[in-house]
C-alpha cells in the first residue's frame, strides 16, 4: 500500500482516473435524466388524475346544485301554487261574507225605509189632519166673522157672501176661499191659518183668474184681502204696500185695515 500511495502519478494514471470519472459523470447524468423524466411522468399522471378528480367532482357539483335548484323551483312553485289557492279561497270567502253582510244591510236598509216611509206617512196624515183642521177652522173663522158683521167692509155693502168657490178654467184654475159680492164690487179674501210673505204674489194673482174664471164680474172693481190667525209685521207691511187689505184677529174680534186699499 505505502508503494501505490508513494507511486508518482503517470499520464496513462492521471488520464484513466479522467476517464473513470467522466464515465461516472455520464453515468449519474442518465440516471438523473432517467430519474428526471420518471418525475416528469408521475407529475403528469398525477396532475392529469388531479384534473380528471376535479372534473368529476365539478361535474358532480353542477348537477348536485341543478338537483338542489329544481327541487328549490318545485318547492317554490308548489309553495306558491298552494298560496294562490289560498288566497283565492280567501278572497272568495271574503266577497262571499261581503255579499251576506251587504244583502244584510239592503234587507236592513230597505226595512228602515219602510218604516220611515210609514212613519213620513202617517206623520203626513197627522199634519195634513191638523192643517185641514186649522185651514178649516181658519176659514170657518172669517167667514162667520163677516157674514155676522153684515158685510160691510172696503167702505162699501155687499150683498152676497160665499166661501170655497172654485174657478175651472184651463191654466187659471184657482179657488177663492170668500167671495164678497154687490152690484160693482168683487171681494176677494185669502184665508190662512198662519200666512207667510211668499203667499202675497198668490193673492195678486187672484184678481186675475177670477176675471178669467168669471167674466160675467170682468167691469167689477176687485178688492183684495188676506186673512189670517197669525200676522208678523214684515207680512202686514208687504200687504198694504201691494194694495191688500189686513184681515187679522185681534182678541175676539177681526180687525181690517184697509187704509191703503188698492182696486184690480
Amino acid at each position: 500500500m505505502e508503494h501505490i500511495q508513494n507511486q508518482t502519478p503517470t499520464f496513462e494514471t492521471v488520464w484513466a482516473a479522467l476517464q473513470e470519472t467522466d464515465r461516472m459523470l455520464k453515468a449519474s447524468s442518465a440516471d438523473f435524466d432517467k430519474r428526471l423524466e420518471k418525475s416528469r411522468a408521475d407529475f403528469e399522471r398525477e396532475r392529469e388524475k388531479s384534473r380528471a378528480d376535479f372534473d368529476k367532482r365539478l361535474k358532480k357539483s353542477r348537477a348536485d346544485f341543478e338537483r338542489e335548484r329544481e327541487k328549490s323551483n318545485a318547492d317554490f312553485e308548489r309553495k306558491r301554487e298552494k298560496s294562490n289557492a289560498d288566497f283565492e279561497r280567501e278572497r272568495e270567502k271574503s266577497r262571499v261574507d261581503f255579499d251576506r253582510r251587504m244583502k244584510e244591510a239592503d234587507e236592513r236598509r230597505e226595512k228602515s225605509n219602510a218604516d220611515f216611509d210609514r212613519r213620513m206617512k202617517k206623520m203626513e196624515e197627522t199634519m195634513g189632519a191638523w192643517s185641514n183642521n186649522h185651514g178649516f177652522f181658519a176659514e170657518e173663522y172669517f167667514f162667520n166673522s163677516f157674514e155676522n158683521g153684515k158685510q160691510n167692509f172696503f167702505g162699501e155693502k155687499f150683498d152676497e157672501i160665499e166661501k170655497n168657490i172654485k174657478g175651472i178654467k184651463k191654466d187659471n184654475k184657482d179657488e177663492y176661499d170668500i167671495l164678497l159680492i154687490n152690484g160693482k164690487t168683487i171681494g176677494i179674501i185669502e184665508v190662512k191659518f198662519k200666512a207667510h210673505e211668499n203667499d202675497v204674489p198668490k193673492v195678486l194673482r187672484k184678481a186675475e183668474t177670477f176675471r178669467v174664471n168669471f167674466p160675467e164680474y170682468k167691469n167689477h172693481r176687485v178688492y183684495l184681502g188676506l186673512a189670517t190667525m197669525v200676522f208678523y209685521p214684515e207680512l202686514e207691511n208687504e200687504c198694504i204696500n201691494q194694495g191688500i187689505a189686513v184681515v187679522k184677529q185681534v182678541g175676539d174680534t177681526v180687525v181690517i185695515n184697509d187704509s191703503n186699499l188698492k182696486a184690480f
